[in-house]
């Protein structure tokens, strides 16, 4: 799951080798300049976190393939009273309607996950579109309500990726804490993995498939209320009206 932010060091990179071609071809500096600005300005980058002075961060599911832990996370996030978002494939949701229902009934957000899973930055608009509407229409034939976000599967996006579930009046979501408990760590490592990034605004993600998320899910939990944060659905993170994202995916107040 690797993709590109613009930081400043990546974006210092673009601008050395602009330089350098300037350099070579004869291109003004202005113009170099000019060529990093644009290319910074243009780049459509989906929400990683939120500007937020407050101390809330959110948990979030990716649900793509297995469902054998589904109801043991559910049980754990009931004995906490925690409410977390659940990113679906529609694949996903034909397969388990019954937990589908459950999350919803159980007061957590449901996002959209695309509807087979594919690296979107491979498809047409129309494709894209096409995975985003049909996995909103499961959802929304079990539980009555659309998806307003969206995480695409890998994390593989690009402007055309980002501007289609504008488009479709949709948040695309993705992440600035990775537990990693894809590639199956100790419980132990999955908790230090989030607090240790833990900020203001956070969108941490974990799996529901994974081996040990089930037996981190307390200790995470307990560890970011130790820390005074409060843990809330990404719905409930996000800011209210225009907004726009920085360099670094963050969620900022236009």
């Amino acid at each position: 799951m690797r993709f590109l932010i613009l930081t400043k060091k990546n974006l210092f990179i673009i601008f050395a080798c602009v330089l350098l071609a300037a350099g070579t071809v004869g291109i003004g500096l202005d113009t170099a300049t000019k060529a990093v600005q644009t290319a910074s300005t243009d780049r459509k980058i989906p929400i990683y976190c939120v500007d937020t002075k407050d101390k809330v961060c959110a948990i979030s599911f990716d649900a793509a393939w297995g469902n054998e832990q589904t109801d043991t996370l559910l049980d754990i996030l009931d004995e906490n009273k925690v409410k977390t978002t659940f990113f679906l494939v529609g694949d996903w949701v034909k397969k388990y309607p019954d937990s589908v229902k459950k999350i919803a009934e159980k007061g957590h957000d449901i996002g959209n996950h695309s509807s087979t899973h594919p690296y979107m930055t491979q498809l047409s608009s129309a494709k894209m579109t096409k995975e985003l509407t049909d996995c909103n229409n499961e959802v929304k034939k079990l539980t009555g309500k659309t998806p307003t976000l969206f995480r695409p599967p890998y994390g593989d996006y690009n402007n055309d990726v980002v501007e289609t579930v504008n488009s479709l009046s949709m948040y695309c979501v993705q992440w600035n804490i990775d537990s990693l408990d894809w590639k199956d760590p100790s419980p132990e490592r999955i908790v230090q993995n989030c607090v240790s990034k833990l900020e203001p605004g956070s969108i941490i993600l974990l799996h529901n498939g994974a081996a040990n998320t089930p037996k981190a899910l307390q200790r995470l939990i307990e560890a970011i209320k130790t820390k005074g944060y409060k843990i809330v659905p990404i719905s409930k993170i996000l800011l209210k009206g225009k907004y726009t994202t920085d360099a670094q995916g963050k969620m900022v107040k236009q």
